[in-house]
């Protein structure tokens, strides 16, 4: 997240306080940025397709040809490109844009079915996000700060390389998750700088993101029992519910409170997917597809719909407007995944489908939803 991004999200943005584009900015700049978020978002669109097919939905035409390419389209894809180009615009240097370039060519190379160049690409991206994170470190001035999210870029690059050598998809897998969930939580550090949490506080996230990285290390989500990565997701949600400054601006109104309260039910998932990697696989044999879920959809599909309001407006200029109907599909994609979970747990075909078209749902109410709302003249405006 950027330093303007951490300012309204402590501060909010909304209808009052819209966040402006990035001083400085290009246009030039924010027409490429522009154009590498489409791309992650046509990747996150052929994820969901293949997320259908996955599940049994009998839908014809492509999806078939890519339904193994779900997890790289909808992490590397995705959430890669996402995070690549918000914090290229973060530090505001031409050069930091080939990071999400490089990762938006993934894209296009994964949908071409050339995966080798697909995984180049994917790997170049997480080595630049990694370096640019360290260079930042003397802007933070905070080895923790800087450090954690080069960490997490390289646990993207190193789920890669898995991917590349045909290791199985759950090895990936867990260094993707463990990008995703280093990555929020080293934002989400970096604000807790408000509520000025002890010492002691900031030496037991160290040690959290240790016995996470032990965890993939260890394949426990290839190869379970999982005591080391259930521990540290369930001690990460854990600590972000205690120390975010979300328990804080979750008293507060308006967009505000939105992203509040986006962040604390993803930390509730969080906690979730800790919960059933230590609880294990024999309770069913949907256990891998329950916890990745957990985190993907729960934890980090949350944290994408508090921090859009913030993010696309400095990523690309729109005036993004937040409304109370925002809470619709937020409720909506946290019902999708409780049934996703249930049905995971109940082996039931039925509740697995549902939570499928429920997401997609929820994503498609929050896009027209935010589409509406901006699209409409302000009161007292003509």
């Amino acid at each position: 997240m950027s330093s303007r991004s951490r300012a309204d999200a402590v501060h909010g943005a909304g209808p009052q306080n819209p966040t402006p584009a990035i001083v400085g900015q290009p246009s030039a700049l924010r027409l490429l940025s522009f154009l590498l978020l489409a791309c992650g978002v046509v990747a996150f669109a052929v994820g969901l397709w293949t997320g259908f097919a996955r599940l049994g939905v009998g839908l014809t035409g492509a999806a078939p040809q890519f339904v193994e390419f779900h997890g790289a389209l909808m992490i590397c894809g995705f959430f890669g490109t996402l995070i690549s180009v918000e914090r290229a615009v973060a530090f505001n240097r031409p050069l930091a844009y080939l990071i999400p370039v490089c990762a938006a060519t993934g894209v296009v190379a994964l949908l071409a079915k050339a995966t080798t160049f697909a995984g180049a690409a994917f790997l170049m991206a997480s080595l630049g996000l990694a370096a640019a994170s360290l260079f930042n470190m003397r802007q933070l001035r905070s080895v923790l700060l800087a450090g954690i999210p080069s960490i997490a870029a390289l646990c993207w690059g190193l789920g890669t390389l898995l991917w590349l050598a045909n290791r199985p998809v759950a090895e990936s897998a867990g260094w993707w998750l463990a990008f995703l969930v280093l990555t929020v939580a080293a934002e989400r550090l970096e604000l807790s700088r408000v509520t000025a949490p002890q010492p002691i506080a900031k030496t037991f996230f160290v040690a959290i993101v240790i016995v996470i990285l032990t965890g993939v290390s260890r394949g426990e989500l290839a190869r379970p029992p999982s005591p080391f990565f259930g521990a540290g997701l369930l001690a990460c949600g854990a600590w972000l519910l205690i120390y975010d400054l979300a328990r804080r601006t979750v008293r507060l109104s308006g967009q505000i409170r939105f992203t509040a309260a986006c962040m604390l039910l993803g930390y509730g998932w969080l906690i979730i997917a800790g919960l059933e990697l230590l609880a294990g696989p024999h309770l069913t044999v949907f256990w891998y597809d329950a916890t990745v879920h957990a985190v993907t959809l729960g934890f980090v599909l949350s944290m994408v719909f508090g921090h859009t309001l913030i993010i696309f407006p400095s990523v690309i200029g729109l005036k993004l407007r937040y409304s109370p109907v925002l809470y619709l599909p937020l409720l909506l994609l946290q019902i999708s995944v409780a049934i996703r979970i249930a049905g995971d747990f109940s082996g039931s075909t039925e509740l697995r489908s549902l939570s499928g078209f429920l997401s997609v749902a929820a994503v498609a109410l929050f896009a027209v939803t935010i589409a509406s709302v901006s699209a409409q003249p302000r009161a007292g405006r003509r």
